[in-house]
């Protein structure tokens, strides 16, 4: 009987040991997935792209505002990088993120406002864009790292 009992509490320790260990490495993989998104961000409030393509899968794909951006490399040398270059500020505030995982995928969900502060013209006119954004991410582990497939984000004026 006792042996029954030792064996029962054994078996459910073990049980809750390997669900917590679990646990602590979703945990671990979902604080990875959101630091990749973070640090994108972050470039962007630096004007920067330096050190983003890391970020990304070679083939990734990005969808801007009803638009097919192509591959990362072509979406910065084709639209944000030339941007980035007439901004003052990029700015992101109210930012939240969330991750699901679903190894090798992760899949995030990031709302924020944006602001962005255009460099004044010859003119010393400056002009200021504020917006509500929503991006959807989906990332893949690959060689122990997450990078970015898809991307896609979307905007619409502040209320």
């Amino acid at each position: 009987m006792k042996t029954s009992n030792l064996k029962t509490i054994l078996a459910l320790f073990l049980i809750v040991t390997a669900l917590g260990y679990g646990q602590n490495e979703t945990n671990i993989e979902k604080e990875a997935v959101i630091n990749v998104m973070k640090t994108y961000k972050d470039a962007l409030q630096n004007l920067s792209t330096e050190g983003t393509f890391d970020l990304f899968t070679e083939e990734s794909e990005v969808f801007e505002s009803g638009g097919v951006e192509g591959t990362y490399a072509h979406y910065i040398e084709h639209h944000l990088g030339p941007e980035l270059g007439h901004f003052e500020k990029f700015e992101f505030s109210d930012y939240e993120i969330d991750a699901k995982l679903d190894v090798p995928y992760a899949f995030t969900t990031e709302t924020y406002v944006y602001t962005i502060v255009i460099k004044p013209d010859d003119k010393g006119n400056s002009r200021t864009i504020k917006k509500k954004g929503v991006a959807t991410s989906i990332l893949k582990k690959i060689d122990s790292q997450w990078k970015i497939t898809k991307m896609h984000s979307s905007s619409r004026n502040v209320k």
